[in-house]
């Protein structure tokens, strides 16, 4: 990362920090208690002098010191960047809760339980809104989300449980501080539980349209690896396809008439070599979701870029984006599914042609049926199941609607046209774009 997008990185980050900060003090205001991470710097701070910003950062650096206990001397000492980066991260956060609740919100003192809830409310989105722009920077981790990817870690447990189990642990410490000092509950309430469930998927929707800021951030342009790898005549395709649509047959095909290679579960082999992760591990982690949608979004690290706190599904999607980026940029190739019109999308329009390939019920059940062995009286639930698992995982990482034919350089409807038609169209543009180059 060059240093002039790394300085602006920093710059939006310090932004993110500051709006969080904000957002917190937006949702105590709100007096139906404050968010879990905040719940014991309150508490605290209606016990004794320090204020609530002062104890945020005295329990942060609490934290930046447990996460060297955690670590250990010899990984302190090689993170010690990241570690001592978290300070002045933690005192502008401290610092500005300060500011907000002194400052800037003396005047918002909401009454009425509705004007309660409506203040939680807009605290809770201003707070997704800069976990969405901390994550949009991708330069550095908040000290609370750095501790739980430490412990995650350490202890071999998913982020996302993790999280759950630290936040509960931080408002049970809350609940008896307060007891201890005040006599009674207070900072704990319907406000603290709502902006555990609802600050993450708020981010969720928020996030994708922070692609507002991608020129300031200088994301997605072409970079020079990027365009000597991809703009020196050869084309990659990738094709997502509904299950039952026809498209691996259409890949093979391609791949055999135009002589390029053809990826397919070949990545879970070669993601497995590149990677610590079995390839019994990676197969039982592709496109993996929490049955439950609601938990999934919950339980989602929404406090960092997935590559620095990964759960299964995480490690499984960043592990095969390291090998599309790879064989894409060795030569020309197909690639079937793996989201790679995603993880290609800082490719150059005329080195890249995403396919999408969907079709009829009818045709897909019976090519399930026919080419796919599969049992007639399940392929039709199987079918239904697979796309919506395909379209959630889509989602999931990339936060656009899976087979939206503004994502795509072609759709092809595969039952009315035949493969070997869908081949041909597919390949023209492979030729026109080779030509082009």
């Amino acid at each position: 990362m060059q240093r002039n997008e790394l300085t602006r990185r920093y710059i939006f980050f310090t932004g993110s920090v500051l709006v969080n900060a904000f957002s917190i003090a937006v949702i105590t205001k709100a007096l139906l208690g404050t968010s879990p991470i905040s719940s014991v710097p309150f508490v605290l701070s209606l016990a004794t002098p320090p204020t609530m910003g002062q104890f945020t950062i005295y329990m942060n650096l609490l934290f930046i010191v447990l996460e060297m206990l955690i670590i250990g001397r010899d990984e302190t000492q090689r993170r010690h960047y990241e570690l001592l980066a978290q300070v002045p991260v933690t005192l502008v956060f401290g610092f500005f809760i300060d500011v907000s609740l002194q400052w800037l919100l003396p005047w918002l003192n909401p009454q009425p339980y509705v004007l309660k809830i409506l203040t939680l409310l807009v605290g809770c989105c201003i707070l997704g809104l800069g976990v969405s722009m901390e994550v949009k920077a991708n330069v550095a981790m908040v000290t609370g989300e750095y501790l739980v990817n430490v412990i995650s870690k350490a202890v071999h447990r998913e982020f996302g449980i993790t999280k759950v189990v630290f936040d509960v642990s931080l408002v049970v410490i809350a609940c008896i501080l307060s007891l201890l000092f005040l006599g009674r509950i207070e900072g704990v309430r319907e406000g603290t539980v709502a902006a555990a469930l609802l600050v993450g998927p708020i981010s969720h929707v928020i996030y994708p349209h922070l692609h507002v800021f991608d020129s300031l951030l200088l994301i997605g342009r072409p970079t020079a690896a990027t365009a000597e790898r991809a703009g020196h005549g050869h084309v990659v395709i990738t094709i997502a396809r509904e299950f039952g649509s026809g498209g691996h047959l259409l890949g093979a095909m391609l791949a055999e008439k135009l002589g390029i290679p053809f990826y397919d579960k070949t990545l879970i082999s070669m993601a497995a070599e590149d990677s610590n992760l079995s390839e019994h591990y990676i197969e039982d982690n592709e496109q993996r979701m929490t049955a439950n949608t609601l938990l999934n979004i919950v339980l989602r690290d929404y406090g960092a870029p997935i590559d620095k706190s990964l759960n299964p599904a995480d490690a499984v999607f960043v592990a095969q984006s390291r090998v599309i980026r790879r064989i894409a940029g060795e030569g020309p190739c197909v690639i079937l599914g793996r989201l790679a019109d995603h993880v290609l999308g800082d490719y150059p329009s005329e080195s890249i042609i995403r396919v999408f390939c969907h079709t009829d019920k009818d045709d897909a059940l019976r090519r399930c049926v026919n080419d796919y062995g599969r049992d007639p009286q399940t392929a039709a639930d199987e079918i239904e199941q697979t796309n919506r698992s395909r379209a959630a995982h889509y989602q999931y990482y990339t936060g656009r609607k899976w087979g939206d034919p503004h994502g795509y350089d072609i759709s092809l409807n595969i039952g009315s046209m035949g493969i070997e038609t869908a081949c041909n169209l597919v390949e023209r543009m492979y030729r026109y774009k080779l030509n082009k180059e």
